[in-house]
């Protein structure tokens, strides 16, 4: 370890990479700014012409919201009966107003109908097993 140039291991250092021959000089960070403006003002106003009006979203129709959330819930079977009533309501105030939410609607009748199926399922089997006994 007599030269502080080389690696404890043995091998010599490698040398310092060199610059590329055509990069361009150090500068300061950022550089200084070219003086005045070039190419003229800024142009002001809108150079393509007025924009076209927002478009604004459609409004949720309540009654979808209040079917999906009562599929959801299922509420002891009443709330899958609800489901599949405001469902239908809202699917023709949907089409009647061209409102948002027929995907809520669809959800919740498609929740509504599952509950009346597991209600009618539960009755059936709790029917045979009265009927056996």
């Amino acid at each position: 370890m007599s030269d502080p140039n080389e690696p404890q291991y043995g091998g010599p250092m490698p040398p310092e990479p060199q610059p590329y021959p055509y990069a361009a000089p150090p500068s300061q960070p950022y550089g200084p700014y070219p003086p005045g403006q070039p190419y003229g003002p800024y142009p002001q106003g809108q150079p393509y012409g007025p924009y076209p009006p927002a478009w604004a979203p459609r409004p949720t129709n309540g009654m979808a919201v209040a079917s999906m959330v009562l599929g959801i819930l299922w509420l002891y079977w009443l709330g899958s009966i609800l489901a599949l009533i405001f469902g239908y309501i809202a699917k023709s105030q949907i089409k009647q107003r061209n409102e948002g939410g027929e995907g809520m609607a669809t959800a919740g009748i498609v929740l509504g109908w599952v509950g009346v199926g597991i209600l009618l399922a539960i009755l059936g089997v709790a029917a045979v097993s009265i009927a056996v006994d």
